[in-house]
């Protein structure tokens, strides 16, 4: 069997399971159109999901703010996914170019597509952006039709990596620049500080930047695993600045929650600094890792042997039926587990979102 399932908040039919209650055990994902055969990357904002799959953009959740895309009035009482609507024709060329990353903003979307050569150079972003978000200038804060951000990415260039998180949108070039847009009141998008409404270089890095992942008033950007150089821009809460190790090397990969962040190194150990009133640092004696997923306010991790563990704060169910006071904290909860599936069958990947967890089957 090839299928995805979903747990947690689904309000506004976020997890696309055909109603809109919360859930805390793992239900099938509906797809109005044909089911994709894999899932490579899941971004949630406050009330919508985009999920991509080999290049091709699935939506559900509120479409109101426009983040949904176009979308026709019948459209409005579906909690599935369907395929994500950028033009009003299905055939313009826009609906045709691959995406290659997408990222979600509380109220807006963006996506990175390919061009006719395949690489990531053009951006486009829909949805609300009164803090800039959409990164289409001052004059430009809410459509439901994707919107091209032009000049950008810098001619020669394309985009190898996409974060975002409430109000802040951060772009990784090949080259190793950086470029932000949205809030960066608190220096989360470099210097000086405001709102930024147009892709922005972070100036004063001095090393070449590989990932960046974005907490709710942070960005964490790191560099080759070789030396491990990174940084953390921005809002010192949760002493996520102070907290950081000097170099981080060996990573395999990064994630971030609104106040933590967590690195996967190649050993399958998981670090994690920042918050933890709620138990979203990693918990003591956690089994390595293969994968993480990290959503708002809770982290996943997928084990060698296809165990699925959640901890965090979980009160919509997305860390599993099992909680105290809502709370996963200083332990985990096994949420799902390839040895329960049909032979053939295992869980090839996970995502996490805004209070929702996604677990990805494969033949």
């Amino acid at each position: 069997m090839a299928a995805i399932f979903a747990i947690g908040s689904n309000g506004s039919g976020q997890l696309g399971i055909g109603h809109k209650e919360d859930v805390s055990v793992p239900k099938q994902v509906i797809f109005k159109d044909e089911s994709p055969i894999s899932a490579d990357q899941v971004s949630a904002g406050g009330n919508h999901t985009l999920l991509l799959s080999s290049g091709t953009l699935y939506r559900s959740g509120d479409p109101s703010s426009g983040a949904c895309g176009l979308v026709s009035g019948s459209e409005y009482l579906d909690s599935q996914f369907q395929k994500l609507r950028l033009a009003s024709e299905s055939s313009s060329a826009l609906q045709q170019l691959p995406i290659a990353f997408c990222a979600a903003t509380w109220e807006a979307s963006i996506t990175v597509h390919r061009n006719d050569s395949g690489r990531a150079t053009k951006v486009y972003s829909f949805g609300v952006g009164n803090k800039g978000e959409l990164g289409q200038g001052e004059l430009l804060f809410r459509s439901s039709k994707a919107q091209l951000i032009e000049n950008f990415p810098p001619p020669g260039c394309e985009v190898v990596d996409l974060a975002a998180s409430v109000s802040h949108v951060v772009v990784v070039l090949d080259n190793g620049d950086v470029y932000g847009w949205g809030s960066g009141r608190k220096g989360q998008i470099g210097q000086p500080e405001g709102i930024i409404y147009s892709p922005r270089k972070i100036t004063g890095l001095d090393f070449k930047v590989l990932r960046a992942v974005c907490g709710r008033e942070f960005t964490f950007l790191i560099g080759e695993p070789e030396s491990g150089q990174h940084v953390v821009l921005g809002s010192e809460k949760w002493d996520v600045k102070s907290s950081a190790p000097l170099a981080l090397p060996k990573w395999k990969d990064v994630g971030a929650s609104w106040g933590t962040i967590f690195v996967l190194e190649e050993d399958g150990k998981l670090l994690s600094w920042g918050r933890g009133d709620h138990g979203q640092l990693s918990p003591q004696d956690l089994p390595p890792l293969s994968k993480i997923a990290i959503g708002s306010e809770h982290a996943l991790g997928l084990t060698p042997d296809g165990r699925v563990l959640a901890w965090g704060w979980g009160e919509h169910g997305n860390c599993g039926p099992n909680t105290t006071n809502g709370d996963v904290k200083a332990r985990w909860n096994m949420i799902a587990s390839s040895q329960y599936l049909p032979q053939g069958s295992k869980i090839s990947g996970i995502g996490a979102g805004c209070a929702t967890s996604w677990i990805f089957i494969s033949d």
